[in-house]
């Protein structure tokens, strides 16, 4: 039997194994056959389960663990061009990604600008086409609040208007604070004491990704007093050339301790975005993340003249069109470390 697999639509996962537990079709069955003996259509047959955390584990509603890959997409505000849905069905179908970020910029800084607190419309606006598209191409995708500080206020009206539209969508990870700097872990926590529930009103049911302070790097600290709510991941962020063992340390600690983490953000090379790739770092580093069964997402899809910015200035803006020459050392060592996990090859 062959059943085709289509978008998702926000079903509840529990109708769709419902409705494949009815049939009873056999092998010897044409596809007509098949059609005309069950009222399962192919809109109700997905391929992204819902994702919950038990543990430290993010695992499917069917109970598998969960360990996605893929690369992140740059601030929107500085490469809106890439926020389109040829790149997101790039990453799907050539670069084997299960998963992406859309890393929206929630202020100023330095030369970042355009950010949400200036246009606050083109921000959600940009997030809902790369979203649309993640759910097109059956991916997941992290709603990242990429800021660096406590922007409570807008963050709480920027979820409110992505999970108005989304619900419970499970396609849909909540990053509620990309990188907290100099920030104590208990602000961090008050912040996500209010903004969770925002999130949760529309989206109950939603994996919220919380940041840890310094950069995501104290995880460990994170560990000594977690937040009391299901269903949340902590941020790992890490740029090989500068963090080694020291933060793997603090990372198994973490670990050791009951938090459930996520690498929502790394990279290659030095933690400026710039500088050599450290190759042997990075191979150290994803060993660590596929013995923890850690997802993983790489920065980032831009065009800067920078080691991390993958794609070349000169790139098409639909990453259907990219070819190999538009693709930067980082991007093709991304772009295999990904098709590595996600396939086993």
């Amino acid at each position: 039997m062959t059943i085709v697999l289509n978008r998702m639509k926000p079903l509840a996962w529990a109708l769709v194994s419902i409705a494949l537990s009815t049939l009873t079709l056999s092998c010897g069955r044409t596809n007509n056959d098949a059609a005309a003996s069950t009222t399962v259509s192919e809109e109700e047959v997905a391929l992204v389960q819902p994702l919950h955390v038990e543990g430290t584990t993010l695992l499917y509603a069917d109970g598998d663990t969960a360990v996605l890959t893929g690369p992140s997409l740059g601030w929107h505000s500085n490469w809106e061009r890439f926020y389109n849905p040829g790149t997101v069905k790039a990453l799907k179908e050539n670069w084997n990604a299960n998963i992406t970020r859309a890393a929206i910029g929630a202020h100023q800084s330095g030369d970042i600008v355009g950010t949400y607190d200036m246009d606050s419309a083109k921000a959600v606006d940009l997030a809902m086409a790369v979203i649309d598209a993640a759910i097109e191409n059956d991916m997941y995708i992290i709603c990242d609040w990429h800021s660096h500080e406590n922007t409570l206020d807008n963050a709480k009206k920027f979820f409110s208007a992505i999970t108005e539209k989304y619900g419970d969508s499970p396609n849909i990870l909540y990053e509620i604070w990309n990188e907290p700097l100099e920030i104590p872990w208990q602000e961090i926590k008050d912040y996500a004491d209010e903004l969770i529930p925002v999130i949760r009103s529309n989206a109950p049911n939603s994996v919220i990704i919380v940041g840890t302070p310094k950069w995501d790097q104290e995880v460990d600290v994170a560990a000594e007093s977690p937040l009391d709510y299901p269903n949340l991941l902590y941020s790992l962020h890490y740029y090989a050339g500068t963090h080694k063992d020291w933060l793997r340390g603090k990372a198994q600690k973490a670990i050791d301790m009951g938090l459930p983490l996520i690498i929502s953000e790394c990279g290659s090379m030095d933690h400026t975005g710039d500088g050599p790739i450290d190759y042997e770092s990075w191979a150290e580093w994803v060993d660590f993340a596929d013995r923890n069964h850690l997802s993983l997402l790489m920065w980032d899809i831009a065009d800067k003249d920078e080691t991390c910015s993958m794609i070349s200035s000169s790139a098409p803006d639909n990453g259907m069109e990219w070819s190999e020459d538009d693709l930067k050392e980082w991007a093709k060592l991304a772009r295999r470390t990904t098709t590595e996990r996600n396939t086993g090859r």
